[in-house]
């Protein structure tokens, strides 16, 4: 490509030239016939003083700016520079925006020739990136990144990036590059003439096919990778010595150190699958659970030819399954395991809704770039599977479009051979090992269209979270923002409103003209439901106020719904719920009877037709679902549910959701599941409550089952590797004013983070609390040089928290429910644990009101039976967020004095690992952190 680049970055005193900011430094590097031809930097005087945090961020402070020249000293030289070359940069228009500004002041017109961005076309080129932050892409790409923050240095590594993009561009077939071409136009930087010449180059050459990719129906794809068998027999029988055991592991793992209740666990989980029975096996921190039970798993599979399906709690531990774990089973084994990780049929794509979509035009800058991240993906993708794309939040509506849905109109079978879905489908039938999460074993149960093949043999890992997860799918919930934003597509369907077109379908098949008094009519009962949506989460959030405890001061409120409320406001709040209810049949049966019409003339339909209807089927089907719920929450519900709204005050209606569930899900669970099933393993290092399976057993009704059970312990060396410590100088939180107790813990934190270094981990059981914390921990600015990264205050996902956590060496997260557990952080960069309070959970949580109102209508202990096993499985994770490895040390702090100071607190010490427990002052504590750490 002869073309001439530009890479420019500029470092300059803040974001806004029009406010008087300036440019500090200019970095940049020519690129010609793919290669670095020349380095151009300079700093340069601002004529202005330069932040404080523009030096640390960027290194350049005042004096080494101050004898540099004026920006109109050698705007010349810039000028020069761009003359006849594409300007490039990292977010094009900031670094343009600020250029052109200076070049004005210093006289000259400005630059206006051809610019490319290199994140929109990192974007593109790099569909399934995590960041495209120019650091992120450098490491992701290995382009060593010395400087960041410095112009000269930025300015070349996306000079490097930019080479490594057009290389990849170049690298692409014809039919690729056309259809990025036709859909390039609609981008903000000038990509349609890059990819204009490459595609004139290419068409004059006779094009050979790459081995990996195949074009089909005008669309490159990567070709479907054939997995080799051995062919030669292996034997595939468990060995029953653990030396043989032992023998195997060493061979696939070097520095395999033998554990004994790895062993232990193998044999346990083979025999529960031979004798058929279910197993409950709380397997400690560091015995290898994962591959205790993959290997029995695998062997009882290919002995028997059952399938065995593996299911996780998220979906990374389902990835990290397939990716890390999977291949050394298969070293470990010796004989080929088919493995599969299947997902929800909705997260793969759908290849003949989105060939329609590329005949669509009228797309918004978001569903462009989507689209051409996704033929970019076709060529790279094994499993079409959409978690593994990186789409901005208006993608994701454009992913609604093209997902794997079943199909009424568009029924082509010419995309079958290349279906994501069925292929998954298929290796499933053919798996050993299929891997799931529990989330889609539980939609799998409770849902018609099921994607799990039979299977009579699985192991739930991370167990414990089993119970929550089935809550969802065996109840129910209705938001306001998910309804309008279904009711909103009536009018968004491409080439006019929903009803028109389908008016003027049926005109064209049968000349049908009286349909439009019918459409007239059905449009005022869409203006009145739409209507009647506001009144609804209008009449819920009144209601949500009317019944707010008088004493709570917060904005988020949950609230009961109650069987026998006979009050004005829930008379009120049913007569809107049946009017919604009425309007939304009405519209749903006016759309059914129209689709029947136009289907049995199906035969006269045009693709696009087709393609439409097969929309508006789709949303039919949500509009039952959601009338469906409006029926079982407000108008039928259930004696065995409860019902509850969740609603923040701030921002009213919009943040509504009402709530259905059973109280208890252990008979769903017991009759669907456990009752089905020939042998389930239930493990996690967290299933006992002072050594008794008996609460998990009741929650999950497996209770009544001949089950095997199994207390593994951890290898480490608890009493030499923990300490755990109980302030003496700490209020009783039962005692004192809340404000009281967080600037008494406010100091306690402040004082071991000093001592520890940071490296600490804060758990707190609210957010309200944690918040107040953070405030005055910042208001005291006794920490300034520790990075405080707060869940809920700190943008970003748990995962990106955790990992800006371990790239700070004087660090402290403060973090409430999903911080308690499946965190993982090896290692020095966590030696210590604060827990604020003990985990109980708020006794005006709707469930767990429902639930102790149950135990007491029996004659139980609702304390004893609930509220303590639950915090004491939840205080177990927090603990063993500490130690991971047989060398980790660490302290835990439990600032709650109800663990030593009342009869239900031995319950908590009893449970985890023994360590020594200590109660000291705070300056004994910080003694005690010197000496120990």
């Amino acid at each position: 490509m002869g073309n001439k680049f530009v890479v420019v970055d500029l470092e300059t005193t803040g974001n806004s030239p029009r406010k008087g900011d300036r440019i500090i430094q200019i970095g940049a590097v020519i690129i010609e016939d793919g290669k670095i031809t020349e380095k151009y930097s300079s700093l340069v005087n601002p004529g202005r003083p330069i932040p404080a945090f523009i030096e640390e961020l960027t290194g350049i402070n005042d004096e080494m700016v101050s004898s540099a020249p004026s920006f109109s000293e050698i705007a010349g030289e810039i000028i020069e520079l761009l003359d006849e070359a594409f300007f490039v940069a990292h977010n094009v228009l900031f670094d343009l925006g600020f250029l052109q500004e200076e070049l004005q002041m210093a006289g000259f017109e400005g630059f206006y020739g051809s610019v490319l961005d290199t994140v929109e076309l990192a974007r593109i080129l790099f569909p399934t990136a995590d960041s495209y932050k120019l650091s992120d892409i450098a490491a992701k790409e290995g382009l060593t990144h010395d400087r960041p923050h410095q112009a000269d240095s930025d300015a070349y590594v996306t000079g490097e990036l930019l080479i490594l993009l057009l290389e990849k561009l170049e690298s692409f077939p014809v039919v690729t590059i056309k259809s990025l071409t036709k859909l390039s136009a609609g981008l903000k930087s000038d990509i349609y003439l890059l990819l204009e010449e490459i595609l004139q180059q290419k068409e004059q050459v006779v094009e050979e096919y790459f081995g990996s990719i195949e074009v089909y129906r005008g669309i490159a794809l990567r070709k479907k990778e054939t997995s080799e068998t051995s062919g030669k027999a292996q034997d595939c029988s468990f060995p029953k010595k653990d030396e043989e055991k032992e023998r195997l592991l060493k061979n696939a793992l070097p520095s395999f150190e033998v554990r004994d209740g790895q062993m232990e666990m193998m044999n346990s989980i083979y025999h529960a699958f031979t004798d058929q029975r279910h197993a409950l096996i709380e397997a400690g921190t560091g015995i290898g659970k994962t591959l205790a039970y993959l290997v029995p798993a695998a062997f009882y599979s290919k002995e028997t030819q059952k399938r065995v399906v593996v299911s996780t709690y998220t979906t990374q531990l389902q990835q990290q399954l397939l990716i890390k774990d999977l291949p050394i089973l298969r070293d470990i084994c010796g004989f080929p395991i088919k493995a599969i990780l299947l997902k929800g049929r909705s997260h793969y794509i759908n290849l003949a809704r989105f060939e329609h979509s590329l005949r669509e035009e009228d797309d918004n800058y978001d569903t462009t770039l989507t689209k051409m991240q996704i033929l970019v993906w076709l060529m790279e993708t094994n499993t079409g599977d959409f978690d593994e794309l990186n789409l901005s939040s208006g993608g994701l509506l454009f992913w609604n479009k093209i997902k794997n849905v079943p199909v009424t109109f568009l029924q082509t079978k010419q995309w079958d051979s290349k279906d994501y879905y069925l292929r998954a489908q298929k290796e499933a039938e053919e798996a050993n090992l299929i891997i799931t999460n529990h989330s889609m074993l539980l939609m799998d149960l409770v849902s018609e269209d099921t994607s799990i093949p039979e299977y009579e043999f699985a192991i739930l890992d991370e167990a414990h979270q089993v119970e929550k997860v089935a809550g969802k799918y065996y109840g129910r919930a209705l938001d306001y923002l998910s309804i309008r934003l279904m009711l909103n597509q009536f009018g968004q369907f491409d080439h006019g409103h929903l009803f028109r077109r389908l008016e003027k379908l049926i005109e064209k098949l049968d000349g049908r003209t009286n349909v439009k008094v019918a459409t007239s009519k059905l449009n005022e009962t869409m203006i009145n439901l739409q209507y009647e949506t506001d009144e609804l989460f209008k009449a819920v959030t009144l209601f949500a106020k009317r019944k707010k405890r008088p004493n709570s001061n917060s904005n988020k409120i949950q609230t009961m719904l109650s069987q026998t409320d006979n009050s004005t406001e829930w008379r009120a709040l049913f007569a809107v719920a049946e009017r919604f209810s009425f309007l939304l049949k009405d519209v749903i049966i006016a759309i059914e009877d129209r689709l029947t019409y136009i289907e049995n003339q199906k035969q006269r339909l045009s693709q696009e037709e087709k393609s439409f209807l097969e929309e508006i089927t789709i949303l039919l089907k949500e509009m039952n679902r959601v009338r469906n719920k409006t029926r079982e929450v407000f108008l039928y519900p259930s004696s065995q549910e409860i019902r509850w709204i969740e609603t923040d005050l701030r921002s009213v209606q919009n943040m509504t959701t009402v709530y259905g569930r059973p109280i208890h899900v252990a008979d769903y669970l017991r009759n669907d599941f456990f009752t089905k099933k020939k042998s389930v393993i239930l493990t996690s290092a967290t299933l006992t409550v002072n050594g008794s399976f008996h609460y998990i057993k009741n929650e999950l009704g497996i209770g009544e089952f001949q089950n095997i059970e199994k207390q593994i312990p951890s290898p480490f060396n608890y009493q030499e590797q923990v300490q755990l410590i109980i302030p003496e100088d700490l209020p009783d939180i039962k005692t004192v004013p809340e404000i009281e107790y967080i600037a008494a813990i406010t100091e306690h934190i402040i004082s071991i983070a000093e001592a520890t270094g940071g490296r600490m981990l804060t758990l707190f059981t609210s957010h309200e609390m944690l918040k107040k914390t953070y405030e005055l921990i910042k208001e005291s600015a006794l920490l300034d040089d520790f990075a405080l990264i707060a869940q809920g205050i700190t943008a970003g996902s748990r995962s990106r928290l955790t990992r800006n956590f371990q790239r700070f060496e004087k660090a402290i997260l403060f973090g409430t429910s999903s911080f308690w557990e499946g965190i993982d952080i090896p290692g020095e960069d966590l030696s210590c644990i604060v827990i604020v309070r003990l985990p109980f959970s708020p006794p005006d949580e709707p469930l767990a009101i429902a639930k102790r109102e149950l135990i007491l209508k029996q004659g139980g202990n609702a304390f004893n039976e609930i509220s303590l096993p639950e915090a004491v499985l939840r205080f177990k994770q927090g603990f063993g967020r500490l130690v991971r490895s047989s060398t980790d040390r660490g302290i835990i702090f439990v600032f709650d004095r109800r663990i030593i100071t009342t009869s239900y607190g031995k319950a908590f010490l009893q449970s985890i690992p023994t360590v020594p427990v200590k109660r000291a002052t705070i300056d004994q504590m910080i003694q005690f952190i010197y000496k120990w750490l």
